[in-house]
């Protein structure tokens, strides 16, 4: 008797029979009870014009995502998030190193930061690079990159990333900020290479000066010396624009140059940019040679 009146207590159940069983009052028998359909799931993408203390990663982890005020200190700082497109959008993984989904949003920050920033990059001790998702958040659908900025340190040739305190935006656009690359004084090693190369103020002593950024288009990474003469001759036409002094064969005589590609990696993500400097070996500079001609630049031998 106990097991049949189980039978028919679970049928009531089974075959929906809820009305003739009863049902509590204020529900209705609906199983989700009239409430409004639950929002599809959204996959998690970071913020634009957002600072964060963890250095910098090419895979931006949402356990390790945090946001803070650019007005404490901090490593990077997110210029722009954008999307990758087809074909990368369409791959299994992320845009490997190199591959050109990866140069296409390399080439996007490169433009957005100058954007942001109110001012070429290039021309300031700043650094950019691209953040993408995790392989397992980009299985889920993910398909943002974060652009990122971080400041370099005033010396030049060491390329140490700093904490800096305050936003980038606009750091670059009234041509005054402490960031701008002016002014050095290189040290040499013993055997003719640079030792290091703190900035300076240009009416302080210095035997060097940053005159523009040459574009190194259709050359290859240097790695010899017949490689880098390109790269000088590129820097020392620059260096005659910036100085007033002609362009001619006679300019090699006048002054020494300084030729400063970034690294192979961004080399390979279309990054030619190379940061030129006109370099007197032994002089005491104290003004700026910028347009004082021929005077200021004198052929020294031939």
């Amino acid at each position: 008797m106990r097991i049949r009146m189980g039978i028919i207590a679970g049928l009531c159940l089974s075959l929906s029979l809820l009305a003739a069983c009863g049902m509590p009052g204020g529900v209705d028998g609906d199983l989700t009870n009239g409430w409004a359909a639950m929002e599809p799931a959204t996959e998690f993408e970071p913020t634009p014009g957002t600072c964060h203390g963890a250095n910098f990663n090419t895979v931006g982890a949402r356990a390790t995502y945090e946001e803070i005020d650019c007005k404490l200190r901090h490593r990077t700082e997110t210029v722009y998030v954008g999307t990758y497109e087809s074909p990368a959008a369409d791959a299994d993984e992320p845009p490997a190193d190199g591959s050109a989904g990866a140069m296409a949003a390399y080439r996007v920050c490169d433009e957005k930061t100058t954007t942001y920033l109110g001012g070429q990059w290039r021309t300031a001790r700043i650094w950019i690079g691209v953040t993408h998702p995790t392989a397992a958040a980009w299985g889920g659908g993910s398909r943002w990159f974060r652009c990122e900025a971080l400041e370099l340190s005033s010396v030049e040739d060491d390329g140490g990333l700093v904490q800096r305190v305050g936003t980038l935006q606009n750091a670059l656009a009234d041509g005054s900020s402490e960031l701008l690359l002016t002014c050095y004084a290189i040290a040499m090693d013993s055997s003719g290479a640079i030792a290091n190369m703190p900035g300076v103020s240009c009416t302080a002593k210095h035997n060097a000066e940053f005159v523009g950024v040459w574009f190194a288009k259709d050359l290859a990474y240097p790695k010899d010396d017949k490689a880098w003469q390109k790269f000088h001759d590129g820097c020392r036409s620059l260096v005659a624009s910036f100085a007033g002094v002609p362009d001619d064969k006679d300019l090699q005589f006048r002054t020494g140059v300084v030729s400063l590609p970034g690294n192979a990696d961004v080399w390979q993500l279309g990054d030619y940019g190379v940061r030129c400097y006109l370099w007197l070996d032994g002089a005491e500079l104290t003004s700026s040679l910028k347009g004082k001609g021929p005077k200021s630049l004198p052929v020294q031998y031939k």
